[in-house]
């Protein structure tokens, strides 16, 4: 639960030393410890167990089409900007067993899906993922129709954020309102200080739990001058090359015949890289799988993308045959007509469908582009 209202809530400061006792506190009890780590030369979110697992002194380099780890020539642990994939691999694996039945004498016994061994610790989550947590939380938590495997995970998670205090070359988190700085929804969050003495950690706890945690971890109360350096710093990061024009974007479903999609569509693979590595996208597929004698059966749910043909095809035929239209779907309903269903835009600004997309195309120049030649209409 949230700190008390109208008191402080709890400050510290760690080093290395300590931020590693907090893990070990938060390990202690009970929580599975999954945070970022680098594996085939990208950072990627996966168990840890020490702050010897997490990646020191390694940055990135991200732009159009191109991502690159490169040595930052210092300690810091999340000197990058963002992960090669979110958090959504974790709280909403790529693929699920939703049930499974076995024939019996009387027909058929279900099985429902499984939840997790242990509870899920996120550590190191941005302010942008952050953000996609709770749009995919609101995606999942429909009163009639709310996702238990999504929820169950959620719900028992602890989440340890770290603020970002530079800004990657995709990064445009500032003009979405997702960052830099950490919204709702952590129990503890980080701003990682690097320093001529050392890398530090300005840790400020949100909730109870994360509280308790932070005691455990005994570090040092933060004074005010700590706490007014991690802002500065964090501040820095909102200075980004790229913006979003969000006034344009909310109106893309009333421009489906706009010159743009043709011109987009002509560099678009339709390989739906943004969709995989997209925080909050979440199309699906559902596949039956039989033994051989009938008598045991799945029902498996895969990720899936709008970019695809099949994804459109009902009785008769897919819909959606042309790139252009499936490039339309894609942006228009992120951008545009989440906003009818879910009361805000599905973008949260990580940049990661620029970085990730083979031939470069930049959803944030994609709208300026219609932003530019619908200036001045009515």
């Amino acid at each position: 639960m949230p700190a008390a209202e109208g008191t402080a809530p709890l400050a510290v400061i760690l080093d290395q030393a300590g931020l590693d006792g907090l893990l070990t506190a938060i390990r202690a009890k009970g929580w599975r410890t999954i945070g970022p780590r680098v594996a085939d030369d990208a950072v990627i979110y996966d168990e840890i167990e020490t702050v010897a697992d997490l990646p020191m002194g390694v940055g990135d380099e991200q732009k159009g089409g191109y991502y690159r780890l490169k040595a930052r020539g210092d300690q810091a642990l999340f000197g990058y900007t963002s992960g090669a994939q979110g958090w959504k691999r974790v709280l909403y694996p790529p693929r699920q067993k939703l049930f499974s039945a076995k024939r019996t004498a009387s027909g058929f016994t279900i099985d429902p899906m499984a939840q997790p061994d242990a509870p899920l610790a996120l550590i190191g989550v941005r302010a942008c993922e952050m953000a996609a947590i709770n749009v995919q939380a609101k995606v999942f938590g429909d009163k009639d129709f709310a996702d238990p495997g999504y929820q169950g995970r959620l719900k028992g998670a602890l989440i340890v954020a770290v603020e970002c205090t530079r800004a990657g070359d995709t990064c445009f988190c500032d003009s979405m309102g997702t960052g830099p700085e950490v919204g709702t929804g952590y129990d503890i969050k980080l701003v990682e200080m690097v320093g001529k003495a050392g890398v530090t950690y300005v840790a400020t706890a949100a909730t109870d739990k994360g509280a308790k945690l932070l005691k455990a971890a005994k570090g040092k109360p933060a004074a005010e001058a700590d706490l007014a350096a991690a802002a500065k710093a964090v501040k820095a990061a909102a200075k980004q090359s790229r913006k979003m024009e969000t006034a344009t974007s909310a109106k893309l479903k009333d421009v489906p015949e706009h010159a743009r999609w043709d011109q987009v569509a002509a560099r678009c693979m339709t390989c739906g890289n943004c969709t995989m590595v997209c925080p909050t996208c979440f199309c699906t597929t559902v596949e039956d799988v039989t033994d051989l004698k009938g008598d045991h059966a799945e029902r498996w749910r895969k990720w899936d993308s709008c970019f695809t043909v099949d994804f459109s095809y009902i009785h008769g035929g897919a819909i959606r045959t042309e790139v252009r239209s499936r490039y339309r779907q894609w942006i228009t309903h992120k951008l545009s007509t989440w906003h009818d269903q879910f009361g805000q835009a599905g973008c949260v600004g990580c940049g990661r469908c620029i970085t990730w997309c083979p031939v470069g195309i930049d959803i944030t120049e994609e709208v300026a582009a219609i932003h530019d030649s619908t200036k001045g209409r009515k």
